[in-house]
């Protein structure tokens, strides 16, 4: 055998063994839960006004605080919802992201002393997210730069949720900050 047919059957070897298997017919994929805002909804939850909040949003895979200027302190819910309403029509222009949509239902949050408890609906089996390691760690981020808020607990149905943190450890314990340090971009 020559070195040609040799080199033509490891190319077609290679190019038989690569790829993504295919299915028989199309499957149709369920879009992620929403709400989803527009961009118009999302720019209208941050007014550049004297107080400030952080969201902490997602860029090439890491968790990024960005503050925003708003007409007066939000309360944990509100903060959780212009989290869930993502970034911006400018912060979307620097490439933040969120890595909510699809992958964490955040249903709402309440708080009690200081640490905050956020509940989470079942997650949509089609909507193909795997970024819920930054999911919740946008989540524990921007609610512990608050001032009143130290750590972070989830619940599914009133009983805690196991997370995963940064580590790919699942805990049902209050999580911190510090938990997801090394996805966070050193400021």
């Amino acid at each position: 055998m020559n070195h040609r047919h040799l080199a033509l059957l490891v190319l077609a070897a290679l190019v038989a063994g690569c790829g993504i298997p295919t299915d028989d017919r199309p499957r149709t994929v369920q879009p992620p839960r929403g709400p989803f805002p527009s961009s118009a909804t999302a720019d209208a939850a941050a007014p550049a006004g004297p107080a400030v909040e952080t969201l902490c949003l997602v860029r090439d895979g890491r968790i990024i605080p960005v503050v925003r200027r708003v007409d007066r302190s939000p309360t944990v819910e509100e903060q959780l919802r212009h989290l869930l309403a993502g970034p911006t029509t400018a912060e979307r222009d620097t490439d933040l992201t969120s890595a909510l949509p699809g992958a964490v239902n955040a249903a709402g949050a309440t708080v009690t002393g200081t640490r905050a408890q956020v509940a989470v609906d079942e997650p949509d089996e089609a909507a193909g997210r795997s970024d819920d390691v930054l999911a919740f760690g946008q989540i524990v981020c921007t609610l512990t730069s608050r001032d009143d808020v130290t750590t972070v607990a989830f619940v599914r149905d009133g009983r805690p949720l196991g997370v995963p943190r940064a580590d790919g450890s699942l805990s049902e314990q209050p999580l911190v900050r510090a938990d997801y340090a090394p996805l966070i971009a050193p400021r």
